[in-house]
């Protein structure tokens, strides 16, 4: 990289992200299915888990999770090779999805309550205020939010990975305070980490963003592409205020370490005036 954040932006950065009362996580299909695309319960345990770090410290978390389509694979043997078929896995992943969630939510005496979204309802101002009205409410009563594409209606959303967008927009419209996006890598690197070893992670992301950009397409391919929406997805939210940070899903305590305000991922540093650098 050739140029860094400088480190006093990042400590101020990695604070505010600490700090955060309102944070939107978001978990990625690898982080929660096994390579047979069926749910896994440890990975499902897991991310409740650092989630419930969070909220056992009287934060309100609104989790945005992928998974429906992957968990439809796992339990019916049919393909998603059409936007058809992808939609109807959907349908059959995303009650199991939520079952396993209330399932692990109940081990900590915890209500969840599941949104399905599309672009229209966060594009519509009444059906956006109806929204945030839902989930304000949801909040205010402890229950914890989960958010989804709702992929049996959408069509392009599915191939796009629009859940990495749709957590920011999220973000922006309730006034969170930190963007955590889950994934099976631990954050940006300056190259693919599933091909390159000598690949290394991005600590920060700031106004060496440009070039970040251009590290994450020259590297991404249709295994590693998901990075791209993640990192446009942080990027948003930080032009908005909103600290962001890109991590591995596996990391040990990972919402417990960046409450605490350790180096975690990739961290994206607002650039509209809240931290200047």
């Amino acid at each position: 990289m050739s140029e860094a954040v400088a480190a006093e932006v990042v400590e101020r950065t990695r604070q505010l992200a600490a700090d955060a009362q309102r944070v939107v996580v978001k978990a990625g299909t690898n982080s929660l299915t096994d390579a047979e695309s069926n749910l896994d319960g440890a990975k499902v345990d897991k991310l409740v888990d650092d989630v419930e770090s969070l909220l056992a410290g009287g934060k309100q978390v609104i989790l945005v999770s992928s998974g429906a389509i992957g968990a439809g694979k796992g339990r019916v043997d049919y393909p998603d090779e059409t936007v058809e078929e992808a939609q109807a896995l959907s349908t059959v992943g995303q009650s199991h999805l939520m079952y396993a969630y209330t399932e692990s939510f109940g081990r900590y005496g915890r209500t969840v309550a599941q949104i399905l979204l599309t672009d229209h309802d966060l594009n519509n101002p009444e059906r956006f205020t109806n929204f945030r009205n839902t989930i304000e409410t949801l909040l205010d009563w402890g229950v914890v939010p989960i958010i989804n594409e709702n992929d049996a209606v959408a069509t392009e959303e599915i191939r796009i990975g629009d859940n990495d967008m749709l957590s920011s927009s999220v973000a922006i419209g309730v006034d969170v305070d930190l963007l955590v996006t889950l994934t099976d890598v631990g954050g940006v690197y300056t190259g693919n980490p599933k091909h390159d070893p000598d690949a290394e992670r991005i600590e920060a992301v700031g106004r060496n963003y440009d070039e970040v950009q251009t590290i994450v397409e020259d590297s991404s391919d249709d295994e590693f592409g998901g990075i791209r929406t993640k990192v446009e997805g942080a990027r948003a939210a930080s032009e908005h205020g909103i600290p962001a940070v890109i991590a591995g899903s596996t990391e040990p305590d990972v919402l417990a370490k960046i409450d605490a305000g350790k180096s975690v991922g990739s961290l994206f540093v607002p650039t509209n005036g809240v931290i200047d650098d």
